[in-house]
């Protein structure tokens, strides 16, 4: 499996997983590659810094000056456990919204997922926003097959189950 930063034309950036990069290749040739904030498919690699594993014998080095932070950095004070909740629940808010605006153009398909997946990347049904359930096993093997999947980051409570 292999990570890569992906950005919109708008320039939201966000994380993707596929089998290898030929998958990610596969994928943006054949237009299933979509911004999950604003369904942007003008997808491309964002620059990312690469993970190099630190050597166990290197010394740390501090840098020279200080790290000057964007101005829009958010901060939080490390001894206030209260303002860090506040800044947590107020991401995973965020977060909420934005994937409740984004499944709102999607189609519910409960434990038809993978299969409905399947049959949209065979061509035997017509391309569409799904959302369901599937076992992470299912989900992995969707995803070494090149199709397009993500996992939903906050938990959807399925339509039949609501009151």
């Amino acid at each position: 499996m292999i990570v890569f930063d992906l950005t919109c034309t708008a320039s939201h950036v966000f994380e993707a997983w596929f089998a290898n990069s030929s998958a990610y290749e596969d994928q943006k040739a054949r237009g299933l590659l979509m911004c999950p904030i604003c369904q942007d498919t003008d997808v491309t690699k964002a620059v990312m810094a690469p993970a190099v594993p630190k050597k166990g014998n290197s010394v740390s080095v501090m840098p020279s000056a200080p790290v000057k932070l964007p101005e829009a950095a958010p901060v939080m004070a490390a001894d206030s456990d209260s303002a860090r909740a506040a800044v947590m629940r107020e991401m995973i808010g965020k977060i909420a919204e934005m994937q409740a605006e984004s499944i709102k153009s999607s189609k519910w398909v409960g434990k038809d997922f993978a299969k409905q997946a399947r049959a949209m990347d065979a061509g035997d049904q017509p391309q569409a926003s799904i959302h369901g359930q599937t076992t992470p096993d299912e989900a992995k093997a969707l995803m070494e097959d090149g199709i397009a999947v993500m996992p939903l980051l906050v938990p959807v409570i399925p339509p039949d189950e609501q009151n």
